[in-house]
């Protein structure tokens, strides 16, 4: 028999945390004038006074203990007192008052249960005797702990004749009563059965009570608590289920027990009928009530039904999430708590409806909510400050709520009666899912059009949320609701899931939602201004919706335009016509399928025999569910390891427990229960540690969780509000202040910004000063929001052009107007009736220069643009704003120029950037110098005059485009793998899922992924762990394996973008992975001590594994059924199984040109082994029939370093680091595979290559280092 779990050993927590039987004091019942007070009733006397209900019984888990298990294994001894799980008030001492102390010492009431407060709350109209049977009833409770935890109760009432002779106060088998049977005749007692869980299973444990009701009316005295006490004992062996879509049946007989889980790890389990309000009130009261959560005013909820209380304020809370309410929740007040609705803090309570005038006069500036009429009002007739809902939002909310069907009747109508019950059951809890779904994703979208934007003003680098500017995108009419909303404690937790990366409900929807102007807004690196579609749409009232080219092959580079500064949305009224349309329609929502799993019986007595069956029933059905499913089905096996894992625990087998959760890496890590493992491992005996350390899953376990060291202390996690500096800031302050502010996260940026404020002064900046550069930058920035141009103008300028900056009226050669300056272009404004004349595109400018002109006595400053393609120069008598227009035109056209020569439109943005500062430099510091001050941010323009650096031709024939996976952050991040995988067609996927897409992986293990038809962000940084990446491969079609450093293997889904699986089979880093297509698809991985593993791909379990001798394994390739592996001082070639075929060493074949290999590339068709060596120059090619011949060497003109090689059609791609125009460059080599001869020598970019990659055979995609962070894309030829 197993060893009971160790009692030091928290076991997780069941769905039972405390059982009672409730009901009043017998001596409240003991004499004829208690009996004859309280049957007035029946004779129309006025209400009679409330009995003192007390705690009759209680039955805390858990049931069967180990010294039950020695007494059943050994019946001839004498047994020794076993510690008692449950307790009845004793009756042969008489007392003159109700019991009201704590239990018995030997049974634990779990925290948070409040002993005292439980009768009241059980009976929270109080206790009375009825003269006539009674309907039974429920409700609900919520209890509260000092730290803020939760328990939820559910209590069934049920009534008992008073003279029946098995009534609870029987002491023998007849009652005997001191006066006349008469006087009790027809008298009905009440009691309650309150159940006590950790999770609010409302719906679920009120079937449950209402099956134990059906039983206890029926039972005797002497058989309640056993009935009680057995059905306690049911709950509490029900393991309680992990989030996900597994959901658990018991037959608690008649009923079939349905326990849903919550959908995943981040969502409120919901088990009750989300629809509830919507039918108590109209949608309008909906968003009130809503409003005052979100404001955390006082609110009060009434009804005459004392379980809506709780419903109904439940359903409320959720429609929150992931917004969460923080503050004092108790929804049932019973008549003695009265007082509590004089608390001055916020707080969601309810009473009874009979109590609202009491508190309505009693208390001020409360929200008094009548569940039974649908009203919403203020105690004492007050006006409390409840702003509306922004409008928009609430008008999409109120058209989605009318267009729910929530009437389970409408969805009968077609259907025939279900003549069994369960399955009757069964229907109503499909349709209430599938309505609940739908009813949360209104709610969501409602959160998720009021907060949408709040994303734009957080600085995630410094943790800083700037509510100001946020507040001034707003609406007028909306601006109150969101100044009380920022201040609540709710929404800072909000701020602080946002900025910790949380991919909650909110994060998953924005997600979702992410719109083509919203994927290029994350390739920007310069401040967005409105678009000409956008200032189209302010005019129009149709908005033009732009719609994606929709492919799944690689695109053909020469198509594809990259739109440049899309703007975000100003306001919360401005919105895409799509979302507009959407909203008077039910959203489509299709509930994910769920499965059951039904738990076996639990047979009685309850004996530790019996309970040790049950455990070995759960296990074995938990395997055979497992042995049944699909290979692919990773999500609902990850869920039976659970459970499987939870039974184990419960049943004492602590090694199987740990190797089902240990499972749980390569199922589904989200789920994993780390502090119960770390508990467990810390409870193992010497001999249970001694034989897990022998079990290779087991040691690796045990390591992550104890052997590591101590977790680092937990970081600052509050948000700040941005506030303008008080002090003088050396550079490392301004730095951190100007990018918590919004305006510039480009550190280098912030240091050119820094040399301009501070020219001819000390390298401090003062306040005034900051705050003036501030002002000014917010300034401009309010001016190209209100921005307008005509129709007839906008038709000249492409859709995706921003204004950044206007000129005063000015007279040029064209007449008298504005100059405008676009990303693009520059173009008079002219007055009058307003017209466009066409100054120059950056791209047509030959000369920019600024001279005086005669006028009379004056000379006028004047700025003159040469234009390649007109011989008429343009001038413009700008006077003050001539040198500053001449300094943005110049850096605009030198970043223009850039951007061509180098096929990346980075350059323009920087440059735009530039440009603002230098506007924004010179109205902060408003002197002679501050001209001269704003030159120090030319910095193309400086380029291109000190610098005139060109690039090769046979590069930039070559080049197709680059793009910046480290845009929006503060410094660029070195490119260590990258990764193609093609576009495929699936049902399950939107179009644009299925598009091909490029996987960066960037330091600390963040990855970026790319869509490869447009180039534009497709998921922006995810964590994969926290250590370099080495290696990427696809493995089937919807898996992306990732090696890391810290010897883990990462598995990422293609469709949820998620990574919830790990491979933790290596004890060192991982260096290489390669798949072997078949059936079933293999993928080989290699560390660097040596170990190849062989995985199936669709089990996820190694099938065979073989060390190599001396380490320094660097990279695997197949050929012809063998691996070739690259150890550093040696080639060495395996079959599968891991047996030597042959090994080429560097001592003897080229010890004297080379001290370590690097990586390698096979060239089957050519019969060719290619090699890469550390500290040469060259490639060293062997021919794969005799290794032992001395190979050929192809020398890599000017190469310093070789860091990666790939094989593309019949060339070799080699990058690395080697000298151009006398300056270190990153460098790609292509060599001929035939020839061995290198075709082009690619100066790709200014820091070390460091990745490469084929697409489709097609294009190279090469990635540098840190120093620049770019990838360039290569067309092959």
């Amino acid at each position: 028999m197993a060893e009971a779990a160790p009692q030091h050993l928290a076991l997780p927590s069941g769905l039972l945390e405390l059982c009672a039987l409730l009901g009043p004091s017998r001596d409240s019942l003991r004499g004829p004038d208690q009996v004859r007070e309280q049957m007035s009733l029946k004779n129309g006397v006025s209400r009679p006074s409330a009995l003192d209900p007390e705690v009759l019984s209680i039955f805390v888990p858990p049931f069967v203990t180990k010294e039950d298990s020695q007494m059943a294994g050994a019946p001839c001894v004498t047994p020794s007192k076993a510690r008692r799980r449950s307790f009845r008030k004793k009756r042969d001492k008489p007392k003159a008052e109700p019991w009201k102390g704590l239990p018995p010492e030997d049974v634990s009431v779990p925290n948070g249960v409040d002993l005292l407060a439980l009768p009241q709350l059980c009976f929270p109209g109080g206790v009375y005797v009825a003269s006539e049977p009674r309907e039974d009833c429920v409700h609900f409770l919520v209890l509260t702990d000092v730290c803020g935890n939760r328990t939820y109760g559910v209590v069934a009432q049920y009534y008992r004749p008073l003279h029946d002779e098995s009534c609870f106060y029987n002491g023998k088998a007849h009652w005997e009563p001191s006066w006349p049977t008469a006087g009790a005749a027809g008298c009905f007692v009440p009691f309650a059965v309150c159940v006590v869980s950790k999770l609010p299973y409302y719906n679920a444990l009120k079937d449950c009570l209402s099956c134990l009701l059906t039983h206890l009316k029926l039972c005797k005295d002497f058989e309640v608590d056993n009935h009680i006490k057995d059905f306690a004992a049911k709950l509490s062996l029900i393991p309680s289920p992990p989030p996900g879509p597994l959901h658990l049946i018991f037959n608690m007989k008649p009923l079939q027990i349905v326990f849903p889980s919550r959908a995943d790890p981040e969502s409120p389990l919901i088990d009750l009928d989300l629809h509830l309000p919507l039918l108590c009130f109209r949608p309008e009261k909906v968003l009130q009530i809503l409003t005052c959560l979100l404001t955390e005013q006082r609110i009060v909820f009434f009804s005459s039904n004392w379980a809506l209380l709780p419903l109904v304020a439940e359903c409320f809370l959720a429609y929150l999430h992931p917004l969460q309410w923080q503050h004092t929740f108790v929804p049932v007040l019973s008549h003695q708590m009265l007082d509590f609705v004089m608390a001055p803090t916020s707080f969601l309570m309810g009473c009874h409806l009979d109590h609202f005038e009491e508190v309505s006069k009693e208390a001020d500036g409360l929200i008094l909510i009548n569940i039974d009429n649908g009203s919403v009002t203020c105690s004492n007739d007050e006006d409390v400050d409840v702003p509306d809902i922004p409008l928009l939002a609430a008008q999409t909310f109120i058209q989605r709520v009318q267009s729910l069907q929530l009437h389970h009747e409408l969805d009968l109508a077609h259907l025939g009666t279900s003549t069994d019950l369960n399955e009757g059951r069964t229907r109503r809890r499909a349709w209430q899912q599938r309505l609940n779904c739908q009813v949360q994703q209104v709610a969501l979208h409602l959160l998720f059009s009021i907060f949408r934007e709040v994303k734009n003003h957080l600085n995630y680098e410094h943790r800083v949320f700037n509510s100001e500017e946020f507040l001034k995108t707003r609406a007028p009419g909306d601006q109150q609701f969101y100044r009380q909303v920022l201040d609540t404690y709710m929404f800072h937790s909000f701020l602080k899931a946002r900025l910790s990366g949380r991919m909650d409900a909110f994060a998953q929807m924005d997600l979702h939602m992410q719109s083509e102007e919203d994927r290029f807004n994350g390739m920007l690196a310069s401040p967005r201004r409105p678009t000409i579609e956008k200032m189209a749409s302010r005019k129009s009232s149709p908005l033009h919706v732009a719609h994606r080219r929709m492919v799944v092959s690689m695109p053909n580079l020469q198509d594809i335009t990259i739109p440049e500064l899309p703007a975000r949305n100003s306001s919360l009224r401005k919105v895409d016509a799509s979302e507009c349309s959407s909203g008077s329609t039910v959203l489509s929502v299709t509930p994910k399928p769920t499965y059951t799993f039904k738990i076996p019986e639990i047979h009685f007595p309850l004996v530790s025999q019996c309970v040790q069956a049950y455990y070995s029933d759960c296990v074995a059905l938990l395997s055979k569910a497992m042995s049944l499913l699909a290979p692919d089905s990773s999500v609902l096996l990850a869920r039976y390891f659970y459970l499987r894992g939870a039974v184990h625990l419960m049943h004492g087998q602590l090694l199987d427990a740990l190797l089902d959760f240990q499972s749980l890496y390569k199922t589904d890590i989200r789920i994993f229960p780390a502090d119960l493992v770390r508990r467990m491992v810390g409870s193992l005996s010497g001999p249970q540690r001694a034989q897990a350390e022998r079990v290779p899953e087991l040691r690796r376990l045990i390591s992550e969780v104890v052997d590591k060291p101590g977790e680092a202390p937990k970081p600052d996690d509050r948000v700040k509000n941005f506030e303008l500096p008080r002090k003088h800031m050396q550079l490392d302050d301004f730095v951190k202040r100007v990018q918590e502010s919004g305006i510039v996260k480009d550190t280098s940026i912030i240091h050119r910004l820094f040399e301009a404020l501070t020219v001819g002064h000390q390298k401090q900046i003062d306040p005034e000063t900051f705050k003036d550069f501030y002002n000014c930058w917010k300034e401009a920035e309010a001016e190209a929001q209100e921005v307008s141009l005509p129709l007839s103008v906008m038709e000249h300028l492409d859709k995706n052009e921003c204004v950044y900056k206007l000129s005063s009226s000015v007279k040029t050669n064209h007449g008298v107007g504005k100059i405008a300056m676009t990303q693009k272009r520059l173009f008079l404004l002219t007055e009058g009736r307003p017209g466009y004349v066409e100054i120059s595109t950056f791209r047509n400018i030959e000369e920019v220069r600024s001279t005086t002109v005669a006028f009379l006595l004056l000379r006028i400053p004047t700025l003159k643009i040469k234009m390649a393609s007109k011989k008429e120069v343009f001038e413009a008598n700008l006077k003050t704003e001539c040198d500053l227009w001449h300094l943005m035109v110049k850096e605009m056209w030198a970043g223009k120029k850039l951007a061509d020569d180098h096929k990346d439109p980075q350059y323009v943005q920087q440059a735009l950037t530039h440009v603002l500062l230098m506007d924004a430099v010179v109205g902060t510091l408003q002197s002679s110098s501050a001209v001269y001050a704003a030159s120090k941010l030319s910095y193309f323009d400086k380029m291109k005059s000190e610098m005139p650096l060109t690039v090769p031709k046979t590069t930039s024939e070559t080049l197709k485009h680059r793009i910046n996976p480290s845009a929006g952050e503060t410094f660029p991040h070195a490119v260590d793998v990258l990764l193609y995988t093609p576009g495929h067609l699936d049902p399950a996927e939107k179009v644009e899922d299925a598009h091909p897409k490029l996987w960066c992986a960037l330091n600390e293990g963040k990855v970026t992924v790319f869509d490869a038809s447009s180039w534009t962000i497709y998921q922006h940084c995810f964590k994969v762990g926290t250590s370099k990446l080495n290696c990427m491969v696809m493995a089937e079609q919807n898996q992306v394996w990732v090696g890391s450093e810290d010897s883990v293997i990462y598995i990422i889904n293609i469709h949820s973008m998620s990574c919830n699986k790990q491979l933790t089979d290596h004890r060192s880093s991982v260096t290489d992975l390669v798949v072997q297509n078949g059936t079933p698809s293999k993928v080989y991985s290699c560390s660097r001590d040596g170990t190849i593993l062989a995985w199936n791909v669709s089990t996820l379990r190694v099938t065979s594994r073989f060390q190599l001798p001396g380490g320094r394994l660097s990279s695997i390739s197949l050929h012809d059924g063998c691996l070739w592996c690259c150890t550093g001082n040696s080639i060495v070639v395996v079959t599968s199984n891991g047996l030597l075929c042959q090994e080429l060493k560097i001592s003897e074949n080229v010890g004297d040109i080379c001290t370590s290999f690097l990586s390698l590339q096979l060239l089957p068709e050519q019969e060719q082994l290619w090699a890469a060596c550390a500290g040469f120059n060259s490639i060293y090619v062997w021919s794969l029939k005799d290794l032992t011949q001395r190979p050929q060497a192809v020398h890599l003109q000017d190469c310093s370093e070789v860091s990666c090689m790939i094989t593309v059609k019949q060339q070799i791609w080699v990058g690395g680091t080697g000298l151009s125009q006398g300056k270190s460059k990153g460098k790609i080599y292509v060599i001929d595979a035939e020839r061995k001869t290198v075709e082009k020598e690619l100066v790709a970019h200014m820091d070390t290559v460091k990745a490469l990659c084929s697409a489709e055979d097609r294009y190279v995609l090469s990635g540098s280092g840190g120093g620049e962070g770019k990838i360039a894309i290569w067309k092959v030829e």
